[in-house]
């Protein structure tokens, strides 16, 4: 966890804050790249979470910080309505495989399962449904006969952190629209 991130900085993309949902190895990465980083942190994983309440916590961290463009990676909480009203149609997400299929946590054992020959990941503006959004880009992988779930999802990264950072460069790189938010940094 927190290879994006360290691709990311590595890429000189401008991070502005790093946010996670649980202490996790991204928090150290940040701290070593001098990334200001914070956990939200979910107060319970059953049926009663509050995804609603956390989704606005969430976002008033974000709103604090000046955020433009969220760049999700690795971030498992599903968030609500709140932060997609907020920051419509600037937060990105990363997914392993070739969007619409195999959407879910599950996407590189969905595939083997399936016994596809080919997968891939897509960067894609993230929407209330899961995995859902347009998709800015996509780029296959092959799936080799002898693969696992850790060597096939291993070399799904190695493009994604590739895409994912080319992608969200392209973004900050290109002349705003009129009247639209200025992008100035990365969140994760």
């Amino acid at each position: 966890m927190g290879t994006i991130l360290d691709a990311m900085a590595d890429a000189g993309l401008p991070v502005s804050l790093v946010v996670a949902d649980r202490p996790c190895r991204a928090i150290e990465l940040a701290a070593g790249h001098e990334i200001p980083a914070s956990i939200v942190e979910r107060d319970t994983f059953g049926d009663d979470f509050d995804r609603t309440a956390y989704t606005e916590k969430l976002t008033a961290e974000l709103e604090a910080a000046d955020v433009d463009l969220i760049a999700m990676a690795g971030f498992g909480t599903i968030l609500e309505q709140p932060i997609y009203e907020r920051f419509a149609g600037r937060i990105l997400n990363t997914h392993p495989s070739l969007l619409p299929a195999f959407p879910g946590w599950r996407a590189v054992d969905d595939a083997l399962a399936h016994g596809v020959r080919v997968t891939g990941c897509t960067v894609h503006y993230a929407e209330l449904g899961v995995d859902s959004g347009p998709i800015l880009a996509q780029e296959a992988v092959p799936v080799l006969p002898d693969d696992d779930v850790a060597s096939l999802h291993e070399r799904i990264k190695a493009v994604e952190r590739r895409l994912y950072i080319d992608t969200i460069r392209g973004l900050l790189d290109a002349p705003p629209m009129p009247d639209a938010p200025q992008n100035r940094g990365a969140s994760r």
